[in-house]
């Protein structure tokens, strides 16, 4: 059977109209298991490149597309189990607790996810960026193939965090992004008792004419009496008031 190679000068080619999106079950049991058995693969479609020798940009292929590489762990140190993860820029620093993937007829157990996230700078004063990095790996350690010494192959998804919004691939800030976190909504309270007490007192302030405590709308009509009264002649009062005595 011929074997189908997609990649060229190091860069995943896929014809028009293919893409390349693998479940997770897929890239642990079709390829990563094969690869660490020296078995054949079902398509050359995995380059292998040390991720750690390049910033996540300079990784082969398309920056705005995820991208799959074979890889191999790095001891950091040489009695430990830590890798080394550091890069020309900055380090990926693992998140979370690892995932298990299972197969989907027995719910087998075969492999393990990590989420990794790429900062800049030195550690632990790092810069967080929108670079993530998905590591697979096989659930049991496998015997040593001493003509290959493929045991410690990973296969890592590398992408670019979409925000709702274009970001730089070379900057971890955003553009154009508001958090909504930091803006906090204030409320106002309006006293109502207080407005009242206050409008009340305004009106027991107000003087008014009358000494028997009368309201003001009495005081209003009294007062337009007397205007009416005294806009009479003062000789036709004289003659009202003689006639009434």
């Amino acid at each position: 059977m011929e074997k189908l190679n997609f990649i060229k000068d190091g860069v995943l080619r896929l014809p028009p109209g293919f893409r390349f999106h693998p479940t997770d079950e897929e890239v642990v049991v079709q390829y990563l298991k094969r690869k660490v058995q020296s078995f054949p693969l079902p398509a050359f479609i995995i380059p292998e490149v040390d991720v750690c020798k390049s910033d996540p940009w300079e990784l082969p292929g398309d920056c705005e597309q995820e991208r799959f590489f074979f890889s191999t762990k790095e001891v950091k140190y040489p009695y430990g189990n830590r890798s080394n993860r550091a890069t020309l820029s900055g380090y990926w620093k693992a998140t979370g607790l690892d995932k298990k993937i299972v197969t989907s007829d027995n719910n087998q157990v075969v492999g393990m996810k990590k989420t990794l996230v790429f900062y800049k700078g030195k550690p632990p004063h790092g810069s967080r960026t929108d670079w993530i990095m998905h590591e697979y790996r096989l659930a049991t350690p496998q015997p040593k193939n001493p003509t290959q010494g493929m045991e410690n192959w990973v296969i890592c998804k590398i992408f670019l965090k979409k925000r709702g919004s274009k970001v730089s691939k070379y900057n971890e800030e955003p553009i154009g992004i508001i958090d909504c976190k930091s803006v906090k909504s204030k409320l106002v309270f309006y006293d109502f008792m207080s407005a009242s007490k206050k409008r009340r007192t305004d009106l027991n302030s107000t003087p008014v004419s009358s000494s028997s405590g009368s309201s003001g709308i009495t005081d209003d009509v009294g007062s337009c009496d007397e205007h009416e009264e005294n806009s009479h002649n003062p000789d036709d009062v004289k003659n009202l008031r003689k006639q009434s005595s």
